[in-house]
Parts: structure tokens; sequence; C-alpha cells
């Protein structure tokens, strides 16, 4: 790696901005930048070797385990290369949030599966926005249909 592209990773991987959340093949968490601890406001010593549980709705965790071992075991994932996926998290202070994120699968030297990066956003502003613009309009949309 030169000079430039490993300063360019630091920046990255120390940016404040997006959370930047590595694991390995069990889901313990690698990686916690401070993105992650902007976003979700666990520290990095909270986070690390956890699973993923504690930012992941309860109701939502079956499902999520269910498709990281498919996609460990296989190596394949339902979501392509860039896929932007939003779903809902947790905060330490158990907020529930709407957060959007891309994953990108980490390979072993062997080629086999053996962990993911994840870089997600906070999009909870712009989701209770959308929201309550479609309320909105539903409303008007009834209101008017009903004259």
């Amino acid at each position: 790696m030169t000079a430039v592209s490993a300063s360019l990773a630091d920046a990255l991987l120390a940016s404040a901005s997006d959370a930047i959340i590595a694991t390995d093949r069990n889901g313990l968490v690698t990686f916690w930048n401070p993105g992650a601890v902007r976003i979700f406001g666990f520290s990095s010593d909270e986070a690390m070797g956890q699973p993923l549980d504690f930012i992941i709705p309860e109701n939502l965790r079956a499902r999520h385990w269910a498709g990281y071992r498919n996609t460990m075991a296989t190596g394949e994932s339902r979501y392509g290369e860039g896929d932007l996926l939003s779903v809902p998290a947790l905060t330490k202070s158990g907020q529930r949030i709407s957060v959007e994120f891309t994953i990108v699968l980490l390979r072993d030297e062997r080629g086999l599966p053996d962990g993911t990066v994840a870089v997600l956003r906070d999009v909870t502003r712009n989701f209770t926005e959308k929201l309550s613009l479609r309320r909105e309009v539903a409303e008007l949309r009834r209101s008017t249909s009903s004259r």
C-alpha cells in the first residue's frame, strides 16, 4: 500500500461522518470507528468483540442472524454490491433510528467468507420527513376524494 492510500484509508476509517463496522465470521465486532460511536453511542471498547445484537432491534435479530449465517456458509448474499439497505437500528439510549448502509463481504486467503464491513449513515431525519409527507399526501387525497 502506498503512503497516499494508507493515509486515505486511515482518514476514512477515523472519520466521524459515517459508521464503519467490521465483523468476523461469527458476527462479532472487530472494528468500530468514531462514526459508529457518534451514531450509536457505544464506545469502541463497549462494541469490540460483541455480537451485533446491541444495535439490532429484537424483532429483527432472528432474520439478521439467519441471513448472516447463510452468507458465511455459502459466500453468497441476497444483496448485490452497492445495494443500499435501509433498516431500523438501536442506539445506546434505546432510541430506534433509521440507517442506510452498504455491506462488503470479507474473505480469507482461500477466498472463503471471513466477515463483513458495513458503512452506515443515520437517515432518521429524512425517513421521518418522508413518512410525514406521505401521510399529508394521503390525507389530502382522502379529503379531496370525499368532496
